[in-house]
């Protein structure tokens, strides 16, 4: 059992990592990706929006349509990256979790998050590591466990 889980996200992909000790090197457990993430807006809609008449004269304008198709789908991604760490979490296969996320994102992923697997976290690196090779990412983690905060 690992007592560190570490994942690294951004609204497109999410890499997890087991940690035995902050001076052993992550190992990756288990990949995640969101191919929707890489659609165009266009293409999560396929028509207009409809036209309407005002209320009052004759004029005519489009009816707005929601804006946010990209929002959406990243928190749909988050709800699943949230849903594997809980499952992860009961199923006793971390203590403590840290969080490498650029910050739109990761508060995403923090709000869909359950009360216990917050409970869980003892450090966040706000930054978009997730295309970066493990040593980059090992420097910006703790060394110490007096840089952790109390799971």
């Amino acid at each position: 059992m690992s007592r560190i889980r570490i994942v690294v996200a951004d609204q497109a992909e999410a890499i997890f990592y087991d940690l035995s000790s902050l001076k052993a090197r992550p190992t990756e457990v288990a990949r995640m990706s969101d191919p929707a993430a890489h659609l165009h807006d266009r293409d999560f809609s396929s028509d207009r929006p409809g036209r309407s008449y005002e209320s009052v004269g004759g004029a005519r304008h489009a009816i707005a349509r929601e804006n946010e198709p990209r929002r959406r789908e990243a928190v749909k991604f988050a709800k699943e990256i949230a849903g594997r760490l809980d499952q992860d979490r009961r199923k006793k296969e971390y203590e403590q979790l840290i969080v490498v996320a650029a910050a739109p994102f990761r508060s995403l992923m923090r709000t869909e998050f359950s009360t216990d697997t917050t409970a869980c976290i003892v450090h966040e690196v706000p930054k978009d590591l997730v295309h970066s090779p493990v040593e980059v990412l090992r420097e910006h983690l703790p060394t110490t466990a007096q840089e952790l905060k109390s799971a």
